[in-house]
């Protein structure tokens, strides 16, 4: 150490050169975690123009889906991190059906071990709990846990990336396709600031429950406390969702609020910096959460469409031996013997029908639907070259009244048809039957408005309709007989969402059923089970449980 002529220490030129180093190193630090680690591949992946276009934004309000803001919110760029936001909505989807616990273990392949930093460092062959794994990638984005719930949900990480952009399209995210659960550059990887405002919308709505894990401020893992790298969770309102960065994509973040009875999902990306980025989000929260609407939400919550499946031709058959009279009451369907097949031309537009053989009933017309089990009930008409034919109409008479029209004596036998009995429809009261004179049934309308010529002179029509149940809300916890429930909740906001949601994904095959809460305390927590009621017998229930099984949906029968 050095003295001025005072007396006075002076600093050396090694002691300044250490303080200057420091001051960077500092410097250096304050950049955003997620940004440092980076392999090779990252660095080459700057190739694309990314976040050098400039900031890209949106702002929705979350109760009326207002868009409140945007710039380029079109524009196609690289979600980096914001990925695993997808990840781990198929990993709730999971947690939800009960086909993962939380306090289940997950292996670390070769393949999770070698992703790129972020990471938590394991080994392959370690393991972790399922639990821990959705607190990593909220917190550190840890890579390596992404991939490893990638196989665990999938079997391997590509396929994971298949059904990841199943999901989005699914959920309305038109412009998005991943390549890979943690978000680690892909020229293909691509999204959009308005699908990600979808998205961050509907893993709220999707799993209200899981959700809260967004909001976490730290993670103890082994230890040591790791913090979010979403610095804003730490403002007053913001309860989550994700931060993400690479150098092709720049600096992204999805951020919900909820502050004053408003709420708002806003995205930013592209941000030059974590600063920059962070500072362009306050100032949309703060602009734009004030013009959110403070009423009650008017916004349906996001639901998944059903899949369309391949194009393909249509085929139907029917008996060709003449059908037994169904016993009145029976709910046993009719079980034909021989078939016929006739092919329906692309767009449901029937082929010239072939003659029918004696003996033979008819040929079914049906036009084609996407998806059997979602679809809502469909119209159908029978005719026949013989002198008979039954229509099935939309029309809907009385609830529980069937009208009959005689068959004539040469063509087949008199029967009387008795009432369709959904699966989840109370036994009806006894029908009452009502005899018309009609020979010809009117023409049915069909979805292109186009109309259906009626049979010829002379054919018979049956009409059976039961309307919706209709009940009052106190009266379907007390209904006697078989319920389903799809979940038991803390919370009674909670479980009415989740029957909202599952009408929004079911609507056709729930539309007759009753829904309504209940609570239950086991121990000293109160619980709110969400049920729906109005099922004939334990097979009804079990089988509307596979429908919604097979929908992301727990589902128990339980017998009232």
């Amino acid at each position: 150490m050095l003295r001025s002529r005072r007396g006075a220490p002076r600093i050396s030129r090694n002691a300044f050169a250490i303080v200057v180093i420091a001051m960077l190193a500092l410097l250096f630090n304050s950049f955003d975690v997620e940004a440092r680690g980076r392999n090779r591949a990252d660095e080459d992946s700057d190739s694309d123009s990314g976040w050098r276009e400039g900031f890209a934004s949106i702002v929705v309000d979350a109760k009326t889906g207002k868009i409140l803001q945007e710039t380029k919110a079109d524009l196609p760029r690289h979600p980096a991190s914001l990925t695993k936001i997808m990840t781990l909505y198929l990993l709730f989807e999971q947690i939800e059906a009960g086909r993962i616990k939380l306090d289940q273990k997950i292996t670390i392949s070769e393949r999770a071990a070698d992703q790129a930093p972020t990471k938590l460092d394991l080994d392959a062959g370690e393991k972790i709990e399922v639990e821990d794994a959705i607190k990593a990638l909220i917190t550190r984005s840890a890579n390596d846990v992404a991939c490893a719930i990638a196989e665990a949900v999938a079997g391997d990480e590509d396929t994971f990336a298949l059904v990841m952009t199943r999901k989005a399209r699914a959920l309305g995210m038109k412009d998005t396709v991943f390549k890979n659960a943690s978000g680690l550059p892909d020229k293909e990887q691509v999204t959009t600031a308005r699908d990600l405002a979808l998205l961050g919308r509907a893993i709220q709505d999707r799993f209200p429950r899981l959700y809260r894990f967004f909001s976490m401020k730290t993670f103890l893992w082994r230890g040591t406390q790791i913090a979010n790298h979403n610095r804003l969770i730490n403002r007053a309102g913001v309860d989550g969702i994700k931060t993400g960065y690479t150098r092709a994509s720049g600096f992204n973040l999805v951020t919900s609020v909820k502050l004053n009875n408003r709420a708002i999902v806003a995205v930013v990306l592209g941000g030059a910096s974590a600063g920059a980025r962070d500072e362009r989000m306050r100032d949309l929260i703060d602009d734009y959460l004030p013009k959110a609407y403070a009423g009650e939400r008017t916004l349906p919550l996001v639901a998944e469409a059903p899949p369309t499946p391949p194009a393909r031709s249509t085929t139907t058959r029917i008996a060709s031996a003449p059908l037994p009279p169904p016993v009145p009451g029976s709910r046993e369907p009719i079980r034909p013997n021989a078939v016929r097949t006739v092919a329906i031309a692309k767009g449901g537009e029937p082929q010239p029908l072939p003659e029918a053989k004696p003996g033979t009933l008819g040929v079914l017309k049906i036009s084609s639907f996407a998806n059997a089990g979602m679809a809502p009930l469909q119209p159908l008409q029978i005719s026949s070259s013989a002198a008979g034919a039954i229509d099935i109409s939309p029309a809907n008479p009385t609830p529980g009244t069937v009208n009959v029209q005689a068959l004539p004596a040469t063509t087949q036998p008199a029967a009387i048809t008795a009432p369709v009995q959904p699966p989840f429809a109370p036994p009806p009261a006894p029908p009452t039957a009502s005899l018309s004179a009609t020979v010809s049934p009117a023409p049915i309308a069909r979805k292109d408005q186009s109309q259906l010529s009626p049979p010829p002179s002379g054919p018979v029509s049956t009409v059976a309709s039961i309307g919706p149940v209709s009940l009052p809300n106190n009266a379907a916890a007390s209904r006697p007989g078989w319920h389903i429930q799809i979940g038991a909740y803390t919370d009674e906001g909670e479980a009415k969402g989740r029957i909202a949601a599952a009408r929004a994904r079911l609507s056709g095959f729930l539309s007759r059923a009753e829904s309504y809460t209940e609570k239950t305390v086991k121990g000293s927590v109160e619980y709110v089970r969400a049920r729906f009621a109005g099922f004939g017998d334990e097979a009804d229930a079990r089988k509307a449980c596979e429908v919604l099984k097979k929908n992301d949906f727990a589902c128990i029968p339980v017998r009232n």
